[in-house]
C-alpha cells in the first residue's frame, strides 16, 4: 500500500496542522508521499519533509498550481496516480474542489469526511448530522479519501524526507484564475484554532456581535458562528461552524445564544470542554455541553470579558 498525501498550502506556506492530522490518518494505511503544488512553495515542501512518517515529498513548483485551481490540480494528481493506492487529502475546501474531479478522472468513488481508518479498505465516517457513524468498504483499485482532521492527532515534527522536483502535468485549461478575495484577520485560524467563541441568533444583529468578537479577543480565540446568525447577516459565512460550515474541535469551545440545532452539533461535538450561555434552560446545546449558564448574554458576556 502507498499513499499520496496533498498538502494543504496557503500562501507559500504548508497548514501544519491539517495537513499533519490527515498524516496520522495516511500513516495508518501505508507508507506517505506528500504532494505540494504552486510556484513559491519551496518553504512548504521543506516543511512537509520534517512531519514524521513522511517517506517523500514531491515539489511540482509550477506556476499554475498556485491558485489551487481543481482542474489544474486533479491532473496533477491523476498523473501521479499510478505509483499509489491511495489518494488522500485534509477535508479542507480546497481538498473537496479537487478530490471529487481527481475520483471522476480515475472512474473510482470518493470517500468523504473519513473520520476513522479500519483498515487499508475500510473506513468510518458521519453521516445524518454526525448522529451515526457509516462503515465503508471500498473495492475501488484506486482509494480516494478526504479526512475529517478533528478526529485525527497531528503527526510530530521530527522527520528528514527527501523533497523531489517533478515537472507539471499537461493543463486541460478548462478555467483561469480571475482574482482571489480573501478576509484577514489577526484571530486564530478557526478550524485550527485551541478555543473558539461562536455566537448563535440570540446574539440579535450585527452590531451586538462584537460582544462576541470582545469575549473572543479576550481569550485569545477564534470566532464563530451558527448558521442562523451568518443567514440573519450577524457574522460572515467564513465563520459558519456546523454541518455546512467548518468543523471544529477546540479545546474550549464558547456556545452563545446558540439554542444547539443538530446540524451545529455534528461541526463542534467533539470539542473538548463546551461551554453553553443561552436564557432558555431548555436549549438542546445544554444536552453536550460541559458547562452551561442560563442567563442573558447581554449580562452574562459583558461581566465575563470585564472579568477576564
Amino acid at each position: 500500500m502507498a499513499v499520496l498525501l496533498l498538502g494543504e498550502v496557503t500562501d507559500g506556506q504548508l497548514s501544519v496542522d491539517s495537513t499533519a492530522k490527515a498524516l496520522t490518518a495516511a500513516k495508518l494505511i501505508g507508507p506517505v508521499t506528500v504532494l505540494i503544488a504552486g510556484q513559491g512553495g519551496d518553504a512548504a515542501a521543506a516543511t512537509a519533509a520534517t512531519l514524521d512518517g513522511v517517506q517523500k515529498v514531491l515539489f511540482a513548483g509550477d506556476k499554475s498550481y498556485c491558485h489551487v485551481m481543481a482542474e489544474p490540480m486533479a491532473a496533477l494528481i491523476v498523473s501521479l496516480a499510478g505509483d499509489y493506492t491511495h489518494i488522500v487529502a485534509p477535508a479542507t475546501s480546497d481538498a473537496k474542489n479537487i478530490l471529487p474531479r481527481v475520483a471522476a478522472l480515475l472512474d473510482v468513488m470518493v470517500l468523504s469526511d473519513v473520520s476513522g481508518v479500519v483498515d487499508a479498505e475500510t473506513f468510518e465516517r458521519p453521516i445524518y448530522a454526525g448522529n451515526a457513524i457509516q462503515t465503508v468498504k471500498s473495492s475501488d483499485v484506486k482509494k480516494v479519501l478526504t479526512i475529517r482532521t478533528s478526529t485525527f492527532e497531528p503527526a510530530a515534527i521530527g522527520g528528514s524526507a527527501p523533497v523531489e522536483n517533478i515537472a507539471a502535468a499537461a493543463d486541460p485549461a478548462l478555467s483561469a484564475w480571475v482574482e482571489d478575495k480573501t478576509a484577514s484577520s489577526d484571530r486564530p485560524e478557526l478550524t485550527s484554532a485551541g478555543i473558539v467563541v461562536s455566537g448563535g441568533r440570540g446574539v440579535g444583529s450585527q452590531a451586538d456581535f462584537h460582544l462576541i468578537e470582545q469575549l473572543a479577543d479576550k481569550l485569545g480565540a477564534a470566532v464563530g458562528a451558527s448558521r442562523a446568525a451568518v443567514d440573519s447577516g450577524y457574522a460572515p459565512n467564513d465563520w459558519q461552524v456546523g454541518q455546512t460550515g467548518k468543523v471544529v474541535a477546540p479545546n474550549l469551545y464558547v456556545a452563545i445564544g446558540i439554542s444547539g440545532a443538530i446540524q451545529h452539533l455534528a461541526g463542534m461535538k467533539d470539542s473538548k470542554v463546551i461551554v453553553a450561555i443561552n436564557k432558555d434552560d431548555e436549549a438542546p446545546i445544554f444536552q453536550v455541553a460541559d458547562y452551561g449558564l442560563v442567563a442573558d448574554l447581554f449580562t452574562a458576556v459583558p461581566e465575563l470579558i470585564s472579568k477576564l
